[in-house]
């Protein structure tokens, strides 16, 4: 459990019992005494009215005239808390749940059951879970994280990285972080990151904002496509509707913005015979000479 999500149950369960010791919350949470108090202590410090005692009588409680006020959220902010757990719970599926069964009922809602996210593919796989599962616990925790990384011309090296944030970016996830074999900050795409182990090494480092805006600082290119009426449903799943005209004998002619790397030409390639660069004339001859060099493996 994160400590954030721990510290609200603390409060709630002081709110239902009044006073619990520090061994029950201990054995409660599978953590020592000497975090309990810890806790107790960032609570003070976050003016929650929260007390220890020693003795037979003895444990942790919150002054009387502590209520935990609902009516500072407006009905619209208690929503989007709501609805923020909801979309956590499922990204990860455990510690957000139990947060937000407490907040809909202190908020007296019923929770929406309005999005589902599912990191694994058709095939029954474990894997791609399991690994943002790893990802997203190191950057709550601050591990660094060790993994096998392959870049997009296959070339292999291993990484230590302080995780800092997840992107979902053009049907893609990515970890921005920093790399301590770089020594800078870098973007790894999420399914090229192999063997991911988290570290007992802690970090401080935050993302500075202006390194952020940076980060997303790619060279873009500007595409313009013919595209076969063959592959029409590949035009509606993988294009934006602005971006798409429909000639009259049912083909379609698509302008999109990519990043100019590898990746972009072999997408271009996955159309195969149903798709023709039209501009810019740079992308045409890069097309052309991959397409060259592919057909000499088959003389």
């Amino acid at each position: 459990m994160q400590v954030n999500n721990r510290l609200f149950e603390i409060v709630y369960i002081l709110l239902q019992k009044k006073k619990i010791t520090a061994r029950e919350l201990a054995e409660k949470f599978e953590v020592s005494t000497r975090t309990i108090y810890r806790d107790v202590e960032t609570l003070s410090r976050a003016n929650v009215p929260i007390y220890a005692t020693q003795g037979k009588d003895g444990g942790i409680a919150l002054l009387d005239r502590f209520v935990l006020n609902k009516t500072i959220l407006s009905e619209e902010e208690q929503n989007q808390i709501l609805f923020a757990l909801q979309s956590m719970k499922n990204v990860s599926g455990q510690d957000e749940k139990g947060v937000l069964e407490k907040l809909s009922t202190l908020f007296n809602k019923a929770v929406s059951d309005w999005i589902k996210i599912d990191f694994s593919g058709w095939k029954k796989d474990s894997a791609q879970k399991a690994r943002f599962d790893m990802i997203k616990k190191a950057i709550l925790n601050k591990s660094r994280i060790e993994f096998v990384y392959y870049n997009s011309n296959g070339e292999k090296s291993k990484r230590i990285a302080e995780p800092l944030q997840i992107w979902f970016k053009d049907k893609s996830w990515y970890l921005m972080s920093y790399c301590k074999l770089k020594e800078d900050y870098r973007i790894f795409k999420i399914s090229r990151m192999k063997e991911i182990k988290m570290l007992r090494e802690h970090f401080e480092r935050e993302l500075p904002k202006e390194q952020k805006d940076k980060a997303r600082d790619f060279k873009i290119i500007s595409l313009k496509l013919e595209i076969s009426k063959d592959v029409a449903y590949r035009v509606y799943d993988e294009f934006e509707n602005e971006g798409i005209i429909k000639n009259k004998n049912g083909d379609f002619v698509v302008k999109v913005e990519y990043p100019e790397n590898e990746w972009v030409w072999s997408y271009v390639l996955s159309f195969g015979e149903y798709a023709k660069v039209l501009s810019p004339k740079k992308a045409k001859e890069i097309i052309k000479e991959k397409l060259q060099k592919s057909l000499e493996n088959y003389l």
